[in-house]
């Protein structure tokens, strides 16, 4: 499968497109009405940002505990629940006198299902779609996350400016109502990729099956690390450039875009296996020139050049898949998506110290170093991943 035309021929995608577009628009639109409501709220800049990012933290308890499920429910079925309590959770947290502790603890309870949600979309993604096709699926759902970030931040500042924090708190419950019927009516009921009955057991049993094989163990790491430490590097911005900080956010996500692009579309499968190697030293290697405190032109076109080097985790991914039994795909998927999520939180985090122990640009560049050399470690073990997964 090398064309979009091809993608969006296949029956299912174009509502599994609509389900994951809805929910990030929500999540986006809500997350920042809820960071402005909980900022207003406490006048805490670590709890309004605790708010908004929460529930990706959130998602690596997810990842330890629910995960099973992923591929033991009907995907349907379980799309629609997730994209419904999500519905219902930001009804909640628009509800006016809400306690802050009650807050959170709605916030904790999307990001567990958020991880389940994550882990039953990709492996649908990977059941409706050709053995050839996950790359370009995976890769269309990336862009249009990317796009709609960018969009639902923009839409998300003027619904709290003309509505109110909770005006558009309502607005993001409705987008996931929207998610939810378009799963029920739009999907075909398909039945559970692995037997059983959830559970937290069976979540560790499986996360130790996946995590023992050392081919996925070297792949998860590599998904992991290299990515969390550049989005640490990104975390900066603000700080290394609090006036023009967007257009560095802003040339990043079309960096990304760009990358996404590129190997979704026009990569083929002869060369994924010597290309992830250099991908994933783009991502690093540009961050370098941080360390001379380049100015914005310069910053702007390093950021760009870099970004497109997340591509990286779209070939890593594929070759997940290529060495994961299709019963436990869903679950491998969802691991690596929150255990991103994770890392990336830890990246922002370490990041950050750096920062305030010498500056924003030294600690770029620091992350940076950090990056490709893990890259350079796990390159002979991502070689031979490549091989066993045929690419």
């Amino acid at each position: 499968m090398r064309t979009y035309r091809e993608l969006l021929a296949v029956k299912e995608f174009a509502p599994l497109f609509a389900v994951s577009s809805a929910q990030v628009a929500g999540s986006t639109v809500s997350g920042l009405a809820l960071g402005v409501l909980v900022y207003s709220a406490t006048g805490s800049p670590l709890l309004s940002a605790l708010s908004m990012f929460g529930p990706s933290l959130a998602q690596l308890v997810g990842a330890t505990t629910l995960m099973s499920a992923a591929d033991r429910l009907a995907p349907r079925a379980a799309l629609t629940g997730v994209a419904v309590w999500f519905a219902l959770g930001t009804l909640v947290l628009a509800v006016p006198g809400l306690p802050v502790w009650a807050l959170f603890a709605v916030v904790l309870g999307q990001g567990l299902a958020a991880s389940l949600g994550g882990g039953v979309r990709l492996g649908l993604l990977n059941e409706i779609l050709p053995e050839d096709g996950y790359l370009l699926g995976r890769s269309v759902l990336n862009m249009s996350t990317g796009v709609l970030q960018i969009c639902g931040y923009a839409v998300g500042g003027l619904l709290v400016s003309l509505l109110s924090p909770r005006g558009a708190l309502l607005a993001g419950a409705v987008l996931y109502l929207v998610a939810a019927l378009t799963s029920r009516f739009g999907l075909s009921a398909r039945p559970p990729r692995a037997k059983g009955r959830p559970s937290v057991a069976e979540t560790w049993r499986a996360n130790r099956a996946l995590w023992s094989a050392p081919p996925r163990r070297v792949l998860l790491v590599a998904l992991w690390v290299p990515n969390g430490l550049i989005v640490g590097a990104e975390s900066l911005f603000v700080a290394y450039d609090p006036v023009r900080a967007g257009a560095l956010f802003a040339f990043a996500a079309l960096g990304m875009l760009a990358g996404d692009l590129l190997a979704g579309r026009f990569i083929p499968r002869s060369w994924r296996g010597r290309l992830g190697a250099p991908l994933r030293l783009l991502l690093a290697v540009p961050y370098l020139g941080f360390f001379l405190h380049p100015p914005l032109p310069v910053a702007v076109a390093l950021v760009t050049l870099a970004s497109a080097g997340f591509a990286a985790g779209l070939l890593l991914q594929e070759q997940l898949l290529a060495l994961t039994p299709a019963q436990l795909s869903g679950q491998a998927l969802g691991l690596q998506s929150s255990g991103t999520m994770a890392m990336q939180g830890v990246g922002a985090a370490l990041a950050g110290g750096v920062a305030q122990l010498s500056s924003p640009a030294l600690a770029m560049g620091t992350m940076a170093v950090l990056s490709a050399a893990v890259t350079l470690a796990l390159a002979p073990r991502l070689r031979r991943s490549a091989v066993l997964a045929g690419v």
